[in-house]
């Protein structure tokens, strides 16, 4: 009996012994964290290792922290700013002109003309395909006191009729005009509309100079209509 107690008892002294060892020592990583949008990049460099506390051996448990070298963000879409072409300065295009004018305007089997009072001209517009066609300038050259229609020009039909004043004239003195509209299919109608132009500038020997540009003109009945100088067309706005 005396000989199984004192055997409990020399277990347990071992156990306690095998208890009191030295630790071993701990190494725990703790990243500073990443602002979002940056990838965390460790620098072994600038990494720094501090003891937080000491085991019973006065062993130190070091926690290693490791800088981050945040990468810069990119440029976004809202602040980028546009580079000017190579070799020049930065390009930019010059306000437009908006104002409202006086115009009249007929329509015709495959087109129609507008007469606009700032600059005394006609513009015939063609019809090519659904939207848009071919655009062309013509001074108006009627006076008054100038036969205002030709009595010996019939229509073929009461839908159709001939053109009168500035509008006649140019129809009936230009055969290609007359052949590309066709017959007039309403009255000639006189109205204020809204009107913009668009000028464009382009860089030549140095320096900027005009380069042709855009008009945009509405109808009686809201239809906007781009003229494009540098084809000598129209297209719906």
């Amino acid at each position: 009996m005396h000989r199984r107690a004192w055997l409990c008892v020399a277990l347990i002294g071992i156990l306690v012994s095998a208890c009191q060892g030295p630790p071993p020592t701990q190494i725990v990583l703790v990243v500073t964290a990443t602002p979002e949008g940056f990838a965390a990049q460790a620098d072994p460099e600038t990494a720094t290792s501090l003891p937080v506390q000491t085991g019973q051996d006065n062993a130190p448990v070091e926690q290693a922290t490791a800088t981050s070298t945040p990468l810069s963000l990119p440029t976004t879409a809202t602040s980028a700013t546009p580079a000017p072409l190579p070799g020049t300065p930065f390009l930019t295009q010059p306000t437009p002109t908006v104002r409202q004018i006086q115009v009249a305007e007929q329509l015709f089997e495959r087109g129609r003309m507008f007469w606009l009072q700032p600059t005394g001209q006609i513009w015939v517009l063609v019809v090519t395909a659904e939207g848009m066609g071919a655009w062309f300038v013509y001074e108006d050259l009627f006076q008054e006191g100038d036969l205002e229609s030709d009595p010996g020009i019939v229509p073929p039909d009461d839908t159709l009729q001939q053109p009168v004043r500035g509008f006649g004239r140019l129809w009936r003195d230009n055969s290609e005009v007359r052949e590309q509209l066709g017959w007039a299919t309403s009255d000639e109608f006189g109205f204020v509309t809204s009107y913009e132009y668009h000028p464009t500038l382009r860089f030549e020997n140095g320096q900027f100079v005009s380069a042709p540009g855009e008009h945009v003109m509405h109808s009686l009945y809201g239809e906007g209509f781009r003229f494009i100088e540098e084809s000598g067309s129209w297209r719906l706005n």
